[in-house]
């Protein structure tokens, strides 16, 4: 298991490490739009990043805040 700071970056992971190794077939559509769009800042919502993810594996999404009074 991988964990990463944000969705950002672990879509960013998915897209080096796993996209390039899926079939060409798999490849057209939504996940090459997705690409784009991600990696020339056309814009891509953490929900439609989180749907790929989840799509080819397990994601938790965990938010921790800290908060201390002065």
């Amino acid at each position: 298991m991988k964990t990463f700071a944000s969705i950002e970056e672990a879509f960013q992971w998915w897209l080096t490490n796993i996209y390039p190794s899926l079939p060409a077939e798999v490849k057209k559509g939504k996940l090459t739009y997705a690409w784009r769009d991600f990696t020339y800042n056309r814009g891509i919502s953490q929900a439609r990043m989180k749907e790929i993810l989840s799509e080819y594996g397990e994601i938790e999404v965990q938010t921790l805040i800290k908060y201390s009074p002065k």
